[in-house]
């Protein structure tokens, strides 16, 4: 049963909206929030002309921005300066499209549907604990088999054993990544159009819905827990394909420097061994981000599922694919600094969230840096009428900043990419572009809060100082 305690009192527990702390008579139930459901027609963050130029500029930028990136990495040196140079001349634009606007290449298939089919005989045959999420603003609660953790081992043990036994050659995985990711984009692209009818015609819960307008449907999607066949389709995209591609990739990026070189450069092992805690982290905590932000609130459209199918084996593992050419010998002491300050950065980053799992489990009966935690009773009604309570966190990191954790994350991700240095701003674009998307999501996350929870999140605000990532800063 929910707390004796009166709504908007200031106690002893936490929450952070956009991954929320529910009471135990609502299951962990934060529901979807507001922003993108089928009666809103927009959304408010840090960047604007979300309605339709937003999305239509998005779609266009990030398919151009996939191959660029791929093409100026294995290409050009990682130097823009030295593409845009190129692409200027007839000869040099020709060139560039023969060799990654190619989504027909039979061995880049065979690549990418065979990792598609293993990761998802790993989804349905390895077995996991049933995890329930929190309830949807209609009633629905998702429920995952909590396998994360077994299905990485076996792929990782997969991938090796398929080098060793040369059923695969990271080498040309490294040579064909741009035909690879063509392949992928256009798979991406229709899966995406198959995900807009889907969620209009034949959804799989009644969370979903139209916006009206065909561009922002296809970008943001029209269904928020879209399952296929049984697949989780969110699951599939984010985690299975996306998040493990990005560790996959760390150790073919590394065989293929070897492959090339005779050895590894401690660069590369540097930011392949951050890159592995992290991702690690990741699956060990991933009925965590069942209840994140990107599951609990953001549809499976464009935005995710293109995201995570194509922009993130690009975007996120871009400064590993530039060290494959370009090995730098860190020295032991260098190479010992960036590795601790990283391992710090993730520590901090998974303790923040672990603060929160804490309370989860405790349902707010616990002490947060020696202290009782506090926290506000807020009431909020879900769209079928549902009076519900939620706990909002004002104590431990949540009290420096609701999205503190942001700020570990963008180190985080500093540390792993250093190590190629900055003679071009290649290795460095994650960074940027990461901390850009983060700052966005605070924004959006405040906005979603504040018309879920009204006068109580105001009230949060005022207790915590309503700092959102840094605080005293942003």
């Amino acid at each position: 049963r929910a707390p004796a305690n009166p709504p908007g009192a200031l106690r002893t527990v936490p929450e952070r909206c956009g991954a929320a702390v529910p009471t135990m008579v609502e299951a962990a139930t934060s529901g979807t929030g507001s922003g993108w459901t089928g009666a809103e027609k927009g959304a408010t963050g840090l960047l604007p002309g979300r309605e339709v130029a937003g999305p239509l500029g998005l779609i266009v930028f990030t398919l151009l921005l996939s191959p660029i990136m791929t093409y100026t990495n294995f290409a050009m040196e990682g130097s823009f300066v030295a593409f845009f140079t190129k692409l200027a001349t007839e000869e040099g634009f020709a060139a560039v499209v023969a060799s990654y606007f190619t989504p027909f290449n039979p061995v880049a298939w065979r690549y990418v549907l065979g990792y598609m089919a293993f990761e998802l005989a790993l989804m349905r045959l390895v077995p996991g604990k049933p995890f329930h999420a929190t309830v949807t603003k209609t009633g629905h609660v998702p429920v995952y088999t909590a396998n994360g953790v077994q299905c990485y081992v076996i792929t990782i043990a997969a991938l090796f054993a398929a080098v060793h036994y040369g059923v695969i050659d990271a080498l040309e995985i490294y040579q064909l990544f741009g035909p690879i990711m063509s392949s992928v984009t256009l798979f991406a692209l229709v899966f995406c159009l198959f995900l807009y009818f889907k969620g209009l015609y034949f959804p799989s819960t009644r969370d979903c819905g139209s916006n009206g307008n065909f561009i922002i449907d296809y970008f943001w999607g029209t269904e928020l827990y879209p399952r296929v066949l049984g697949w989780d389709v969110k699951v599939f995209t984010n985690c299975r394909f996306g998040m493990m591609w990005w560790q996959c990739a760390m150790f073919v990026y590394a065989i293929a420097q070897y492959q090339l070189y005779g050895y590894v450069s401690s660069s590369m092992l540097v930011s392949a061994a951050l890159q592995t805690v992290y991702i690690a982290k990741f699956f060990w905590w991933e009925t965590g981000y069942f209840n994140s932000m990107d599951i609990q609130h953001d549809r499976a459209g464009y935005y995710i599922c293109w995201g995570c199918l194509c922009y993130l084996p690009v975007v996120y593992t871009s400064q590993t694919y530039y060290m494959v050419q370009h090995p730098v010998q860190l020295s032991p002491a260098v190479a010992l600094a960036v590795f601790v300050a990283g391992v710090a950065s993730i520590y901090l980053n998974y303790d923040v969230d672990r603060q929160r799992q804490l309370f989860r489990a405790s349902n707010g009966k616990m002490k947060i840096w020696g202290k009782d935690a506090e926290y506000i009773v807020a009431k909020y009604t879900t769209a079928d009428g549902t009076q519900r309570t939620s706990l909002l966190l004002c104590s431990g990191y949540f009290r420096l900043a609701s999205h503190f954790t942001y700020v570990f994350e963008i180190l985080a991700s500093f540390f792993w990419s250093i190590p190629t240095g900055i003679q071009h701003f290649m290795p460095m674009f994650y960074v940027v572009y990461l901390t850009i998307l983060l700052v966005d999501r605070a924004f959006r996350d405040q906005a979603r809060c504040q018309t879920k929870y009204g006068e109580y999140w105001t009230k949060y605000e005022q207790v915590t100082g309503g700092w959102k990532i840094i605080p005293g800063l942003l």
